[in-house]
């Protein structure tokens, strides 16, 4: 069709989505690329005006460059919620927009699922099984525990209606405080310091940015109360692994449940694989069986908009880096 412009759909496997836009603009004008370094040359020679990116192999390597130079798209329709990876760019040249939202409640259910983990002793009571040792035990609620949530956005929020069905008092923190449904105090980041001594749980879902990188550094873990169990499902960055990791040792962290490293994938030989007290998983939290589909029926969405010349939605600030 002569009005689709046209568009390069760039992640590791692109069949469904190729399928997706087909269905939707039978005659759409597309390409596939399924590799960091064959961007830049299918830019340069097929010129589309669209760009859809995922992030698939890593951060090293993103061809950002090939985004935001000379001839680039005109719209970078990130597939995910971060856009850390795409580095600086220029919104009057180019629109970019993420998929925020999208896998929010999947990424709550990590969170929940890992402090439900802890509080039961999930790994204690696998032991006694291999073992066949009938122990008698006590489990820990999470009714009436406190929880601080850094970073109340689309996931912050979701992670917030799941813990206030489980009955517990949840603070937060935001860029801009206002009353929100299932929280029982706003806060700026600034309090941050006064806030985390009260938790007895913390979820990191916080973006990463410059105002915080390095967020959750050696002296805000000190500060946390004795015993926090800790979720982080943000970026690697906000958190200071080595920090957490003494903390973790010593149990003043009592446990954590990781999704996002300093370095991905995580090194063979960090220590962190050692730690009983740590769950690991490989940046997934967010990528259920429909996540790729249902981001791209937003990318769709939006590019009815791009098509009517109308504005589009979830368009991220690079000041703010959502």
């Amino acid at each position: 069709m002569s009005d689709t412009p046209r568009i390069v759909l760039h992640n590791a496997e692109t069949e469904q989505m190729a399928q997706q836009l087909r269905d939707a603009y039978p005659r759409a004008d597309f390409r596939e690329c399924n590799r960091y370094e064959d961007l830049p040359a299918l830019i340069e020679s097929y010129k589309p005006e669209i760009v859809y990116s995922v992030r698939f192999a890593g951060t090293p390597g993103f061809p950002h460059d090939a985004l935001f130079g000379a001839g680039g798209p005109k719209w970078v329709a990130n597939g995910g919620a971060g856009t850390d990876h795409l580095g600086d760019w220029d919104p009057l040249n180019t629109v970019v927009s993420n998929a925020a939202g999208v896998a929010a409640g999947m990424m709550a259910e990590y969170i929940i699922g890992g402090f439900l983990h802890f509080s039961l002793d999930v790994s204690g009571l696998q032991r006694d099984k291999a073992a066949r040792v009938w122990n008698a035990r006590t489990v820990r609620p999470l009714a009436g525990k406190t929880l601080l949530i850094i970073g109340l956005g689309h996931t912050g929020r979701a992670v917030a209606e799941r813990a206030k069905a489980f009955g517990m008092n949840v603070l937060g923190t935001r860029a801009r405080p206002q009353v929100m449904d299932h929280v029982g105090e706003v806060h700026s980041a600034d309090a941050l310091p006064s806030l985390l001594p009260r938790a007895d749980f913390i979820a990191i879902s916080t973006p990463l940015i410059p105002s915080t990188r390095g967020l959750i550094g050696e002296a805000e873990i000190a500060a946390m109360k004795p015993g926090v169990v800790l979720a982080d499902v943000s970026r690697g960055g906000v958190v200071d692994q080595k920090a957490l990791h003494a903390a973790l040792e010593t149990r003043h962290v009592a446990a954590a449940a990781l999704d996002v490293f300093e370095t991905e994938p995580l090194p063979t030989d960090s220590l962190l694989w050692a730690l009983e007290n740590v769950i690991i998983s490989p940046h997934c939290s967010s990528v259920s069986a429909d996540w790729e589909r249902a981001s791209f029926d937003l990318f769709l969405r939006n590019l009815r908009l791009w098509i009517a010349g109308e504005d589009l939605f979830n368009i991220v600030d690079p000041s703010r880096g959502y």
